[in-house]
């Protein structure tokens, strides 16, 4: 095969783009000719089965040549008219490695558009390859790689579905950095997509990415699409993807491009791929009522009503003025439209403006303590002021004075924080997800409100979604959101979707005990409806486990794991974190529907 290559491209060589050196032509000859490629492989995570989905193979030149580097040597190709030849000679040698390694999973081999649009591009070549070997073509994606700029589509298109007949799954490459991204995208339709590293890299930390990656994973779902992040080098990154419930990921965390890569996931790396809800994020912390706070003047009781007058004249914005008794503690308002009606009458400010404040307070009035949440003070001004929407409330520390608050800047915080809220929620429950679970965490542990969380997940959830699909899966994880929705007290407990079938209630409620077991009775009733016939009067499935052997998995159950925090011993949700997490898998380790209570000291 070498010698063939060779000749195709000695007339090329010949006409080669000018600038192209000659001993790098003469180089890139004798690669080919002696087919002095090296495959490498680097595995791709299935962060949900916590095995290894597949590998991508890698091409490098020779160690000692300046044509060792993959973009280098393609480049070179290109600038020859010899992608395709290079194309073919990476393929066969990726698969006749793999084979021999016997690695177990997919086989992702890479190749330019470019390459098959080429006049010297043969179809069948890779399915050939594979026959040597005894690989079926629907353990293989073909991955496009895009470094130079595409625009005919519609012939791409007719090479991939050429692909697809076969048995091929296709995949495209670094989405975000390309030069055509989505237009690939929805163009091409296809398999996998993997997410470019610079969306990954400290994503974190780095609200903007986390945005991008979740519109992403959303778009990928509505066109049956998997999502493949690439680069991840920490586990900060691996969990905060696993979080959102991304389902791949490959990179140098997980192991680097080698010859002889690894099998199965080692043991380090389990902790990396548990659903997170404890991470970094830039948005604004939870917030309580004193960031409405306006400094107002007040008058003691005793105090004239000329004085209220003053106070409103002084400044056009005050629309109420405060009274307190000696203790500091509100009794009164004087408002301002009611104050000028009754001065605007003949004789009014020379008959009432001696008296004192008490005489004309308004006694039905709002108080609220600063430490409040948005949604507390929301509840009391909707019962309380329905009718007063430019109306002012109290704020007080201890029940002393300390200033107003404003209906409207209430209303528009709450709106703020709804916005931020639904931009973080789940897009398939609609549940909050990781940002407002938190910070409702951190809210009650900087109150030292007493509270339980519940994490719930579901046991035999990633077999089920293998065998029924990730269409039967959603139908399966809204029912929990809805099960969970029907046995809180909405008034006070929280609901968060931490990301695939792991959910956590954050439980003020007392009865938080009699609504899991409500919750776990539901979940077992309704469960088996998800199931065939067939399968429930076997009582479960069949498929193959982790390790690639078949194995019977019983019908799906629910585990929940609680635990109630000390909110004095505690600092932030990260210590929750470790608690509910430990809950958990104490919870998995009970047989059937299972209820784990934390009885040790938190």
């Amino acid at each position: 095969m070498g010698d063939n290559i060779v000749r195709l491209l000695q007339p090329t060589l010949v006409d080669g783009i000018s600038g192209t050196d000659p001993e790098l032509r003469q180089e890139f000859l004798r690669i080919l000719a002696k087919n002095n490629l090296t495959p490498l492989f680097q595995p791709i995570i299935d962060f949900q089965k916590r095995t290894i989905l597949g590998y991508e193979s890698l091409i490098r030149g020779p160690s000692d040549s300046a044509l060792h580097s993959p973009a280098t040597l393609f480049d070179i190709a290109r600038r020859e008219g010899a992608l395709t030849e290079l194309d073919i000679a990476c393929k066969r040698k990726g698969i006749r490695a793999f084979n021999s390694k016997q690695l177990a999973g997919k086989l992702f081999l890479n190749t330019t558009p470019q390459g098959l649009l080429e006049p010297g591009h043969r179809n069948g070549l890779t399915l050939e390859f594979l026959r040597e070997v005894g690989i079926a073509p629907e353990n293989v994606v073909i991955e496009l790689t895009e470094q130079y700029p595409m625009t005919d589509f519609s012939i791409m298109r007719n090479a991939l579905e050429h692909y697809r007949l076969m048995g091929f799954e296709i995949a495209i490459d670094d989405l975000g950095a390309g030069y055509s991204g989505l237009t690939r995208w929805a163009e091409l339709r296809p398999d996998y997509v993997k997410v470019d590293r610079h969306f990954i890299q400290n994503i974190h930390t780095d609200s903007v990415k986390q945005s991008f990656v979740r519109s992403i994973a959303d778009i990928a779902k509505e066109l049956q699409c998997h999502v493949i992040a690439e680069g991840i080098e920490t586990q900060e990154e691996c969990q905060a993807l696993v979080g959102m419930g991304i389902t791949f990921g490959q990179g140098y965390f997980f192991g680097r491009p080698q010859k002889n890569p690894i099998c199965t996931i080692p043991d380090f790396l389990t902790q990396a791929l548990e659903p997170t809800f404890f991470r970094k994020s830039s948005e604004p912390a939870h917030e309580d009522i004193q960031e409405l706070l306006t400094p107002a003047p007040f008058l003691r009781e005793y105090e004239l009503l000329e004085n209220a007058y003053q106070y409103f004249i002084e400044d056009e914005l005050l629309t109420t003025v405060a009274v307190i008794d000696k203790n500091m503690r509100p009794i009164g308002l004087i408002r301002r439209n009611s104050l000028l009606a009754t001065f605007s009458r003949q004789y009014g400010r020379s008959l009432h403006g001696a008296k004192p404040v008490e005489n004309f307070m308004d006694t039905t009035f709002v108080t609220v303590e600063k430490s409040s949440s948005l949604e507390q003070v929301s509840n009391l001004v909707t019962n309380h002021m329905q009718s007063q929407i430019e109306a002012d409330f109290i704020i007080v520390n201890a029940g002393k004075y300390l200033g107003l608050g404003k209906v409207m800047d209430l209303l528009k915080k709450i709106t703020e924080s709804q916005i931020r809220n639904a931009r973080y929620a789940n897009p398939l429950t609609l549940l909050p997800g990781n940002v407002p679970i938190y910070e409702f965490l951190d809210q009650l542990i900087e109150n030292q409100n007493s509270f339980c969380i519940a994490y719930c997940d579901i046991d035999n959830f990633k077999p089920y979604n293998d065998v029924y699909g990730y269409f039967e899966g959603d139908k399966l994880i809204k029912l929990i959101a809805e099960i969970l929705r029907d046995n809180i007290d909405s008034s006070t407990d929280f609901i968060g979707h931490v990301g695939g079938d792991d959910f956590i209630v954050v439980f003020t409620s007392n009865d938080w005990k009699l609504r899991c077991q409500c919750i776990l009775r539901i979940f077992e009733e309704r469960v088996p409806q998800f199931y065939t016939e067939k399968d429930q009067t076997l009582g479960g499935i069949y498929t193959q486990s982790r390790e690639g052997v078949e194995q019977f998995y019983p019908l799906m159950t629910l585990s929940i794991g609680v635990v109630t925090p000390n909110t004095k011993r505690i600092i932030s949700h990260h210590d929750v974190a470790n608690m509910a997490t430990h809950a958990k898998h104490m919870a998995k380790k009970i047989r059937g529907n299972s209820l784990y209570v934390e009885q040790r000291p938190c």
